[in-house]
């Protein structure tokens, strides 16, 4: 787009001769509506992102400058119904998975009459959740008890406007799941930045403070890295839910327009960090100073210097904004502030914070071994080392690519496979890098090797391997491969765990560990199948989260699998839902997890569904079963068809 599209259209906006409903005639009249929609689209995300982090040592800084943002577009064809497409909302939350996001922003408001998404939706942002990944969308500006998605689907922290007074604007939607899960924000005069120009602009919305909470919750990330917790988005999202605080009559006449409540960080550090957190407030503001409070003095192996700017986490805020962004240079005029009431605290109650996918460092994935070289230094090395290759009668170069060279390479020389970087991949992408330690380093290499040959080998042979288990320890150290990835490290201590298949034969393996009802073993292996497959391609993940971490080691171990598989087959069912959940009851010292398995009557659909559930402990590093299977039944889902 060019400068000079940006500065007409703002020349118009700014012109105080013009009342509202004649600037937006003006800049009809000036542009085309495919333009005018592009450039009311980067206008948006410029100020959104620049309210998040902004740019240093401008009048618009940004709550958190030094996280790291990923844009992902919406649209390109400034299309309106192509923005808030379920579809490319569904895209854009799973490649800000695949990018390796702690928090999500999303911009969009799709409205909805319902309250309920789209499938292919709801199963998006289900994946998100399932990894600790908090989002955080705008409640919309429909002026009442309106909904709009992804803000009013659960799991969906929802913002909300306050005015400058801490009043709610009456623009503000209200209503439906946005009562349990929605919490207000500063949304009045939020200052930010605009393209092409140096001039900020101050405007007000739900679009504007859901950025400031976004901002917020990615210092209280910071803050976690910062006293050395792991990465927790649920903990801080029940937190601020938890000691939001409610409106007052002074406040408004309809307390439903108040949400959860106000923002109450004070309240939400202390439940998270405890009392001895504190932060300051200036009048009815937040600053630059008061959030220096609860940035990180030091990430990863940086130290911040006292009279530095605040250091926040890289890896933390992909930004689902409507359109491709532009540099935003804020001009160095004005102030920089955000309000907030800052009202004591109410109560807190660490304990009902109960945070459900938690990350402890251990990690239990699943996927395939490959190897890297690092750099083209070291590359060479096993080039120059490798035997050449006599390919029908001629002689041809070693290729250090060529996975099968490199198995004969390291079984003439295993003691070169440390020189390796050995990686997890899953789909193609590499989710770590593999770091044998301990006294079990040799074995553990060994099996890396295996797992290889048995990748190479013909999918027809009993020895060909399609997926493996890995469990590790994760790492604070990172490796960067040869394309220039920089990916984090897995520690393994031991071969213990790690386990190559195929999946038919994963199946007539766990087929043969139960007695199929008479005539039903072609459905039991169907069935078996199409679960292993739904895990490894629908419910993929890293293996970090202990939720995660019971659901690979449930197709790992798939002998409870199979046996309710049996039985629900022998009831003519077929499988609906796959759910990982807290378990109440667990042994001490335990972290212990029910995998529920639903199934549905495919010909009856007001029949019965049938809940399987089995509970493994994921505290250690290799998932151990507990107790037997349970089952019971829950009603019908209704008439199918």
């Amino acid at each position: 787009m060019p400068q000079e599209a940006y500065l007409k259209f703002q020349e118009i906006d700014n012109d105080d001769t013009l009342d509202k409903d004649q600037k937006a005639e003006a800049q009809k009249a000036a542009f085309p509506e495919d333009i005018l929609r592009r450039i009311h689209g980067d206008n948006h995300a410029c100020h959104i992102t620049s309210t998040i982090v902004g740019q240093e040592n401008t009048p618009s800084p940004g709550l958190a400058p030094r996280c790291r943002v990923i844009n992902v577009p919406l649209n390109t064809s400034s299309d309106n119904e192509e923005f808030i497409s379920p579809l490319n909302l569904a895209r854009a939350f799973e490649l800000a998975l695949d990018l390796g996001a702690n928090i999500i922003h999303c911009a969009a408001c799709r409205p909805t009459q319902t309250g309920e998404g789209e499938e292919l939706l709801l199963q998006a942002l289900k994946k998100c959740l399932n990894q600790n990944i908090l989002i955080v969308a705008p409640a919309g500006n429909n002026e009442g008890e309106c909904w709009c998605m992804p803000a009013t689907l659960p799991g969906v922290l929802s913002v909300g406007a306050l005015k400058p007074d801490g009043k709610p604007y009456k623009f503000s939607n209200w209503g439906g799941n946005n009562a349990l899960e929605g919490i207000m924000a500063p949304g009045g005069e939020i200052l930010g930045a605009q393209p092409a120009n140096e001039a900020p602009v101050r405007l007000k919305g739900t679009s504007m403070a859901a950025p400031v909470m976004t901002g917020l919750c990615g210092l209280l990330m910071s803050r976690q890295l910062q006293q050395g917790k792991p990465l927790d988005a649920e903990a801080i999202r029940a937190a601020l839910l938890n000691t939001a605080r409610p409106c007052t009559p002074d406040d408004t006449d309809e307390p439903e327009r108040c949400l959860r409540g106000k923002v109450n960080l004070p309240g939400a550090m202390e439940i998270l960090f405890g009392p001895s957190v504190t932060i300051s407030f200036t009048g009815n503001q937040v600053t630059r100073q008061d959030y220096r409070a609860i940035a990180p003095s030091a990430v990863s192996s940086q130290t911040l210097d006292p009279a530095s700017p605040p250091l926040s986490p890289a890896p933390l805020l992909p930004l689902a904004s409507p359109s491709p962004l532009l540099p935003c240079s804020p001009a160095p005029s004005s102030s920089p502030s955000s309000p907030v009431s800052p009202a004591p605290s109410l109560p807190i109650t660490p304990s009902t914070i109960t945070p459900s996918t938690a990350h402890s460092g251990h990690v239990y994935a699943l996927g395939t071994i490959a190897y890297d070289f690092g750099d083209e230094a070291r590359r060479d090395t096993f080039k120059q080392a490798m035997a050449a290759v006599s390919q029908d009668g001629v002689l041809l170069p070693p290729d250090p690519y060529d996975p099968r060279q490199m198995v004969d390479h390291l079984d003439h020389h295993p003691d070169q496979a440390p020189d390796l970087i050995w990686t997890l991949q899953l789909d193609g992408n590499t989710l770590y890098a593999l770091d044998p330690k301990g006294p079990f380093a040799p074995a553990t290499y060994e099996m890396f090797l295996l797992m290889l040959n048995g990748q190479l080998a013909p999918p027809t042979s009993g020895e060909f391997i399609d997926h493996i288990s890995l469990p590790g320890k994760r790492t604070d150290r990172t490796v960067v491969l040869l394309s220039g990835e920089e990916v984090p490290v897995l520690k393994v201590l031991n071969p213990r765990g790690m386990y190559g298949w195929n999946v038919p034969t994963l199946v007539e393996a766990a087929l043969a560990t139960v007695t199929p009802p008479e005539g039903e073993t072609t459905l039991l292996r169907e069935g078996l199948t199409a679960f292993l497959q739904r895990v490894y391609h629908d419910l993929r993940n890293v293996g970090q989260t202990s939720r995660d971490r019971a659901l690979n080691f449930a197709v790992t171990n798939t002998f409870q699998a199979a046996a309710t598989f049996a039985e629900a087959i022998a009831d003519r069912r077929q499988l609906d839902t796959i759910e990982v959940e807290k378990s109440p009851h667990c042994r001490m010292n335990s972290d212990c997890w029910d995998v529920l398995l639903t199934f549905y009557d495919p010909e009856d659909g007001k029949r019965s569904r049938q809940v399987f559930r089995f509970t493994l402990d994921v505290a250690d590093t290799m998932p151990v079963t507990v107790g037997r299977i349970k089952r019971w039944a829950k009603p019908g889902k209704g008439v199918t068809g």
